[in-house]
């Protein structure tokens, strides 16, 4: 669903650019309250090259259309909303610079309707079923599917209202409001199985790195003295070595997953046009595409360029992509709460006093009171 150069006039692509950034500046500070740890940064990054490989997967829908993930959910529901917002913008950035996917000039676009607004309904809707469905984790993958579900025709409904503000195709746009939404329906089921799965299988094995599972697990309750208490505790607390050594692992585990899939399924990816692509040739809106500034980049169209043979030129791209996401997100997270990091000590009062102060308990006034 990545908006081409030249579909949205420049007002409203500035316009669009602006509630971009100004929600890009806002994750900033959230994330840095959800990261917790600066050991949370690679998790985050590892999220960002894993929604770039799974974003390579295009999978047929129906009529010679296919789709791909958007992310926004998977995202917020594993590292929470703010820092989803970033994870997404992140791999929409590389992919606009290096990949010439998505325009430079439409990146407030796709940023506001592929990271903003699947982020924030996708975990509107999440918080919303967890709170009434039982808190298991069968429920936190339920509610995962139905927020990724969601999410996707919510992004074709906001990119139909840019379009109707400043589209640059004089195109009747309940028609385009009616093909958006109904093949991003059909998008969204896909979606929703992928982030399901990826929930449940990091629910799996460390529910405590799903942002979206933290706090739902029911404490034990003793009767004491009439009055319902949580019980201690049960069974030995995981050793700090032990807790980063698996954290490692999942970590690893992840990255050599996002690197299967970007360097070597993707080959097998559906070639027919994507949703809006098929929408906008349907509907004549195509034709008003421009040229991408970076269409001679060395990684233009997901290949690397002098590389002839079709599956090693796609494979590398895929690599490099994963590579260079996995490398920016950390970056960008580590930065993010370091900052964190250097307020809270800043701002931290001083831990002791001077005694030969006025305030001590020695001074004349204290030994009369």
């Amino acid at each position: 669903m990545h908006v081409p150069d030249g579909f949205i006039d420049a007002p409203v692509s500035a316009a669009t650019a602006v509630v971009a950034a100004g929600a890009v500046a806002v994750s900033l500070r959230g994330a840095r309250r959800e990261l917790g740890s600066e050991r949370a940064a690679p998790l985050a990054g590892l999220v960002a090259a894993f929604v770039f490989a799974v974003q390579m997967l295009n999978f047929p829908v129906a009529g010679g259309t296919s789709g791909h993930l958007l992310g926004g959910a998977l995202a917020a529901i594993l590292v929470g909303p703010c820092t989803g917002v970033l994870c997404v913008s992140v791999v929409l950035l590389m992919q606009a610079i290096l990949f010439a996917d998505g325009g430079l000039t439409a990146l407030g676009v796709n940023i506001t309707c592929m990271a903003l607004v699947t982020t924030v309904v996708a975990y509107a809707l999440f918080r919303g079923l967890v709170k009434v469905l039982p808190r298991t984790r069968r429920s936190v993958t339920a509610a995962s599917f139905a927020a990724a579900l969601v999410s996707v025709p919510a992004s074709a409904i906001t990119f139909t209202l840019i379009y109707a503000i400043g589209g640059t195709a004089d195109v009747p746009i309940g028609k385009v409001a009616t093909a958006m939404v109904g093949v991003h329906l059909l998008i969204g089921l896909g979606e929703a199985v992928i982030t399901a799965l990826t929930v449940g299988a990091v629910l799996a094995v460390r529910p405590d790195l799903v942002y979206g599972a933290r706090g739902l697990g029911q404490k034990l309750k003793l009767r004491v003295n009439g009055e319902l208490v949580d019980a201690p505790d049960a069974g030995p607390v995981p050793a700090p070595d032990a807790a980063t050594r698996s954290r490692r692992t999942v970590w690893i585990a992840g990255l050599m997953t996002s690197l299967v899939l970007a360097g070597f399924v993707s080959f097998y990816a559906s070639a027919d046009p994507d949703g809006l692509e098929r929408v906008a040739t349907d509907h004549g809106i195509a034709e008003r595409a421009e040229e991408h500034a970076a269409a001679d980049s060395p990684l233009a169209d997901y290949g690397v360029k002098d590389v002839e043979d079709a599956r090693l030129s796609g494979g590398l791209a895929g690599v490099i992509g994963v590579g260079l996401t996995v490398v920016a997100g950390t970056g960008v997270f580590w930065v993010v709460r370091r900052r964190r990091s250097d307020e809270t000590s800043d701002a931290a009062p001083p831990a002791h006093t001077n005694a030969g102060t006025g305030t001590g308990t020695g001074t004349g006034t204290g030994s009369n009171v």
